[in-house]
């Protein structure tokens, strides 16, 4: 039997800070993950079974389960008492069989034996590739996530996760289940940054959780604070933060792999609460859930953690722009024109179109690297949403190739984007009779005028953009995406840059 913990680090750290106390611990324990050959003594024993074809041994015949309701439906479950506990988990067609279904019904046994600490799951009666192991091993860690830095555990905390292969299949199928609990891990470090209420994870605390966490990944981490950003003429997060008590931060992240096969800069929106500025949101759910406006900088931090654990050969930077957005007597104003790091002059039209203002220093700064190639993540436009809903993220950019890498990243994480045009005949929606360009289109294709706004301050270097919106937040949950911040794009983020070298 192969056993292994996910590089020795155990627990998500991703924790936040009050003003009157020291520390949140989280609690985004990873489970130990074993491969074997045999179950052994685990109390909980997941058996996967196709809708079609005889029932896998150790399960009562296909009759028997089909008098008890059981039809091997996609992500159906039965429970059959003893010892140990078995549990049927249906897989639908088998000519459909997938990593993404796979990693769907895997979550189905997870949720199903929710009670339990120890589970074991055996993908040795269906002919799956090795690779798919990962797979099971995030379904399974991301269905049982819970946020626990502010209260302990509502659920059963998972400890232990046994994967039972074919002997053949043992010594790729924990390589494979290897890298899934690594990107699992950053999926619940996403999360749980995201969940954070805002008077725990301020600006200046993400730069001490970047330190505290990078340091352990091989990164080096540099945090700017207001005076810097001055010096560095980097006046869309400076205007942005204008009406904030706190001060902002840029962090940036670096991944120097040795002998690089490529570059890449990353981009990150980190409005750590967005109240809408002096362009007040209403006071609605929407509004309430504006702690996870920094949903793209925590999973930018979260995928970065991954890449020398994953043995990545690009070379990647991150800036985390990281700032609240509040009304206050010094806030931005609408009308108000401020002055990016490149000289390019913005009329501010709307100030809860803040997240384009952040990110263009940023991406100046990115283009100046001369990278191969920028991403840049985002909840950016309610647009998207409107456009795409809350599972399909948006797309879009100046270079097909990058385009083309970010949505193979997505269909291989199951973490789905589409690309939307990057249409230049909007483009004058942006034009401002004060300044170079004004921060807001008009009212429709909203996801789209704010591409091409991103699109100015990238200096044509091949460029793609992810607005996250919809699928920054799960409500209602739904299999490996429990109801909260769902960390999308980590996983995605980590899968482009090791493909990137590729």
């Amino acid at each position: 039997m192969l056993s292994f913990d996910p590089r020795g680090v155990p627990v998500s750290r991703a924790v936040a800070v009050a003003a009157d106390f020291d520390a949140v611990p989280t609690a985004s324990n990873q489970p130990k993950v074993t491969v074997a050959e045999a179950p052994g003594d685990a109390p909980v024993v997941g058996i996967l079974v196709a809708s079609s074809g005889p029932a896998p041994g150790g399960l009562p015949n296909r009759e028997e389960l089909a008098a008890a309701g059981f039809t091997g439906a996609r992500g159906q479950t039965l429970l059959l008492p003893g010892t140990p506990l078995r549990v049927a988990v249906g897989l639908g067609d088998p000519a459909t069989l997938s990593s993404a279904v796979l990693r769907d019904v895997s979550a189905a046994f997870a949720l199903a034996a929710a009670g339990q600490s120890r589970l074991a799951l055996r993908l040795d009666t269906r002919s799956v590739p090795a690779e798919w192991f990962g797979a099971a091993v995030e379904g399974i860690v991301l269905a049982r996530y819970e946020f626990t830095a502010l209260r302990p555990p509502v659920g059963t905390p998972l400890v232990e996760l046994m994967l039972v292969a074919p002997p053949d299949l043992v010594h790729d199928a924990e390589a494979a289940a290897l890298r899934g609990a690594v990107l699992a891990r950053a999926t619940c470090i996403s999360r749980d940054l995201a969940n954070c209420p805002p008077a725990h994870l301020s600006a200046a605390r993400m730069g001490q959780v970047a330190h505290a966490l990078g340091a352990d990944a091989g990164l080096v981490v540099e945090t700017f604070d207001r005076d810097q950003l001055l010096e560095l003429r980097c006046g869309g997060i400076l205007g942005v933060n204008g009406g904030s008590h706190d001060e902002p931060r840029m962090i940036k992240l670096t991944y120097s792999p040795d002998s690089p096969a490529r570059s890449m800069v990353w981009v990150g929106k980190g409005i750590m609460y967005d109240s809408g500025g002096i362009s007040l949101k209403p006071a609605d759910g929407t509004h309430a859930a504006m702690k996870n406006d920094m949903s793209g900088a925590g999973a930018l931090l979260a995928a970065m953690l991954t890449l020398r654990d994953l043995g990545c050969r690009t070379s990647v930077t991150g800036y985390l722009m990281c700032t609240d957005n509040m009304p206050s007597g010094s806030a931005l104003k609408m009308g108000d024109v401020i002055t990016a790091r490149n000289g390019t002059t913005v009329e501010v039209a709307n100030t809860d179109a803040e997240g384009r203002l952040v990110m263009m220093d940023a991406l100046v700064l990115a283009a100046e690297q001369k990278p191969d190639a920028i991403v840049d993540i985002a909840t950016l436009t309610g647009a998207s949403m409107r456009a795409l809903g809350t599972l399909v993220a948006v797309v879009l950019g100046n270079d097909q190739g990058v385009i083309d890498r970010v949505l193979t990243a997505a269909r291989t994480t199951d973490e789905r984007a589409w690309q939307l045009p990057q249409e230049p005949a909007y483009r004058p929606q942006l034009n401002s009779d004060v300044a170079h360009i004004s921060n807001l289109g008009g009212p429709n294709a909203g996801a789209i005028t704010a591409a091409l706004f991103l699109a100015e301050f990238v200096d044509g270097t091949p460029w793609a953009h992810l607005d996250i919106a919809g699928t920054a937040v799960a409500d209602p949950a739904g299999g490996w995406r429990p109801r909260g911040c769902t960390g999308f794009g980590a996983r995605l983020l980590a899968e482009l840059a090791l493909s990137f070298a590729v």
